[in-house]
């Protein structure tokens, strides 16, 4: 199932557009998508061979998938690539941080460039589903209502200052920008490999697949748990592989005019104007 948030309703992807949820349940679930991701396998099931109607969907109205998350937490140096790239060790332990709530944007728009020297991340991002924890990783996926792609902008002069504050550095509005829709996990071929990646005016400047995590989905969200409650709709950025700007040399920032798409196979892309 392919849930989308849809000028703040919750619509199922469907062949030719979306159906409502609270619509076409009798308002059993929806409207709002918030309400829906704890619930995504009976959701999935009263939405089982309903065929309408269809509506047709404008991308300019998504919102992000999961629209008011309790908690962001974001991982740094989960690739080996990235972490070969910036000369980095592997980490022992998941590189955790926090990104702010008011930083979450959608998968359509501007991003408002604070200076030159914001930076680019493709992420797989998880959402919750069920409440998390202290769970073992061979029961994690138990408790995700899907996944979507995200980037984790990062405007690098905050980040590495302060003794490297992340959090401040990487939430500035619109830095937590996930979708285009949540992706439940039978969907996909294998959710521990996903191909994702981005591209700055057609030119690809990220391309990876999840494989190369150092700590997988269940493993991650395995140590969180026994550390972080997580609860339904946080969002877990899983962190990104190799090509951010800062690791160029010299290094290749944002600029505005330019335009951002976001992809991962199997899930969908986003598309963002940088002014």
């Amino acid at each position: 199932m392919r849930l989308a948030n849809v000028d703040g309703r919750a619509k199922v992807l469907v062949e030719g557009g979306v159906i409502d949820v609270a619509e076409a349940t009798n308002g059993r679930f929806g409207p709002r998508l918030a309400t829906c991701l704890s619930d995504m396998t009976e959701l999935a099931a009263a939405m089982a061979g309903v065929t309408g109607p269809v509506e047709p969907l404008d991308e300019d109205l998504l919102g992000p998938p999961s629209p008011t998350p309790g908690q962001i937490i974001a991982i740094g140096m989960n690739y080996a690539s990235h972490a070969a790239e910036m000369g980095l060790e592997l980490p022992e332990l998941p590189a955790a941080f926090a990104k702010f709530k008011s930083s979450l944007t959608g998968p359509r728009g501007e991003i408002s460039l604070p200076s030159e020297f914001v930076d680019y991340e493709v992420e797989l991002v998880v959402v919750i589903g069920r409440r998390i924890k202290d769970i073992e990783p061979d029961a994690a996926f138990d408790h995700v209502a899907g996944l979507c792609v995200g980037q984790d902008f990062s405007e690098r002069r905050v980040q590495m200052a302060a003794g490297r504050q992340f959090a401040l550095g990487k939430s500035y509005p619109g830095f937590a920008a996930i979708g285009p829709w949540l992706v439940t996990l039978d969907e996909l071929t294998n959710p521990l490999d996903v191909e994702i990646g981005c591209s700055i005016d057609g030119i690809v400047v990220q391309d990876e697949r999840s494989s190369d995590m150092i700590f997988k989905i269940p493993e991650l969200l395995s140590i969180l748990s026994k550390i972080i409650e997580l609860e339904p709709g946080d969002i877990i950025f899983t962190g990104c592989p190799a090509g951010v700007g800062m690791g160029k040399n010299p290094p290749r920032y944002l600029a505005a005019g330019e335009e951002l798409v976001t992809w991962a196979r199997g899930i969908g892309e986003m598309r963002h104007r940088l002014v």
